[in-house]
């Protein structure tokens, strides 16, 4: 299955199939806006307006599962997001990224690209660590702001996680090549 066959509902509860993002590059982040991380809203934002033009487009499928940091309902999020962070990339429903309620978004994900490229630094999973809030899959989502990057054709190239930022090498590097 490709990730075009799957649907999803945008954020004000439109069905909406991912094949309207064919030909796109594509970056899922699983978000939210009560996490220690919720600033990447203005990095992600700035890397769409920048990146656009040339075929970006950044998915924001909120997610509640990570100590509840994802409490609002769909208009409440999209609220926070425009008034906060002046998103304007496509936000979608709450969804579940792990457990038996995954999405089949991020099944596909999850499949395609069972780990992520780490921090070099180790941060976030050392603390989560400690806090004993790691998944006990490995291949499970670790927390909000994991990223996936998407060729315009569809593949899974790579998978970041929470404190990879797109402002950090690692990404740029990956970002710049499927761009080129």
């Amino acid at each position: 299955m490709s990730i075009y066959d799957i649907d999803v509902n945008t954020i004000t509860g439109e069905k909406c199939s991912l094949s309207n993002y064919q030909g796109k590059v594509l970056l899922v982040v699983n978000v939210a806006s009560k996490c220690g991380l919720t600033a990447q809203y203005e990095e992600l934002e700035a890397l769409y307006k920048a990146k656009a033009a040339d075929g970006l487009e950044i998915l924001g499928f909120p997610c509640n599962q990570f100590l509840g940091q994802e409490p609002g309902t769909e208009a409440e999020i999209q609220q926070f997001c425009t008034l906060n962070y002046g998103v304007t990339f496509p936000m979608f429903a709450k969804i579940e990224v792990n457990g038996a309620n995954r999405h089949p978004l991020y099944q596909a994900l999850i499949t395609a690209q069972p780990s992520a490229i780490k921090n070099p630094a180790g941060g976030l999973a050392a603390k989560l660590g400690e806090m004993k809030l790691l998944p006990s899959d490995d291949s499970d989502i670790m927390w909000n702001f994991e990223k996936f990057l998407i060729s315009s054709e569809g593949e899974v190239l790579a998978r970041f996680a929470p404190d990879v930022t797109v402002t950090s090498a690692e990404f740029k590097a990956e970002l710049d090549k499927v761009l080129a």
